[in-house]
């Protein structure tokens, strides 16, 4: 069982606009509505390669509510946790001339120490019984900074290899608990270390504790610093499309490949091939089977200098 951790789940809206003006009114030619957050987009993409996932994280309100009755139907299974705060929601705005999307992220709701004291019996308990763990997106308000430093720790202990896909001051506090996988973009690499270079910032995150780095490049693909190497994966074409949720697919397939035991060179072209092919689909959580056997195929790996 791969385990997926969402601390700040969302309900996803997709609004879809012929073009998107500032400024004007706008007639939404077609609604979506999806239950999202990070780690419950990977564990969608995890259960469409066939992996028995589990979901936590919190859930509460209303929206919360529509959030578990849109993921009972699916096959990740829910052990999220209920709180007494409302779980919030993002808004894509996607323009159909250009093919971009505005992202809009309410905050999320505030967690008690309570709340935190209960998530924490949960996802110890279900870490006995996990083959691997993703840790996934923003912290909720009330959360202490350290939490993911916290659950890496826990995943540690009970000897659960553990992937870690956060920024900010929650990914500076987590890497130093040695997980066995951070997923910064370039952009996120750059702030924990101040090195724009992506493979010297890599080299740099790694001395902080993580096992191996994997830098998302965005269009160019990944680029993995492990102990075996390091590896520069990409795409063979750059593709147009939606590239929300791309970043979470790469994270189902990188985790997918640990708990599978696959080399590096193979988890970085099944990462690679996931996020390109989600950008090919309408929303995250989902990508293009029929893309995705192809980019299997295509996706080039070679082994960097270090």
């Amino acid at each position: 069982m791969i385990l997926t951790v969402t601390l700040n789940t969302a309900l996803d809206l997709t609004y879809t606009v012929p073009a998107l003006v500032p400024h004007t009114s706008h007639r939404v030619t077609e609604v979506a509505e999806r239950p999202g957050g990070k780690g419950l987009n990977v564990a969608r993409v995890l259960a469409t390669l066939g992996h028995d996932t589990v979901v936590t994280g919190f859930a509460g309100g209303p929206t919360g509510a529509v959030l578990r009755d849109l993921l009972a139907a699916l096959p990740p299974r829910d052990a999220l946790v209920s709180v007494a705060g409302n779980t919030r929601r993002t808004i894509a705005v996607a323009d159909a001339a250009t093919g971009d999307t505005t992202q809009l992220n309410e905050p999320g709701p505030h967690i008690s120490a309570a709340e935190w004291a209960g998530f924490l019996r949960t996802y110890e308990n279900l870490l006995a019984g996990a083959d691997a763990v993703a840790l996934c997106g923003s912290l909720p308000p009330g959360i202490h900074v350290g939490a993911y430093a916290e659950l890496v720790r826990a995943a540690r202990t009970a000897r659960v290899p553990v992937l870690l896909d956060t920024s900010g001051e929650p990914l500076r506090r987590g890497i130093a608990a040695r997980p066995d996988i951070v997923k910064p973009n370039v952009d996120e690499l750059a702030q924990l270390t101040g090195a724009r270079e992506p493979v010297r910032a890599a080299h740099d995150a790694r001395r902080r504790g993580a096992h191996s780095v994997v830098a998302s490049l965005g269009p160019d693909g990944m680029l993995a610093a492990t102990p075996d190497g390091v590896w520069r994966a990409a795409p063979p074409a750059a593709v147009r499309g939606n590239p929300t949720g791309a970043g979470d697919s790469a994270v189902a397939g990188l985790i997918s490949g640990v708990a599978e035991g696959l080399s590096w060179p193979d988890r970085l072209t099944r990462a690679v091939a996931l996020s390109t092919a989600t950008v090919l689909a309408p929303a995250a959580g989902e990508f293009d089977s029929a893309a995705y056997e192809d980019l299997l195929t295509r996706v080039g790996v070679e082994r960097h200098a270090a």
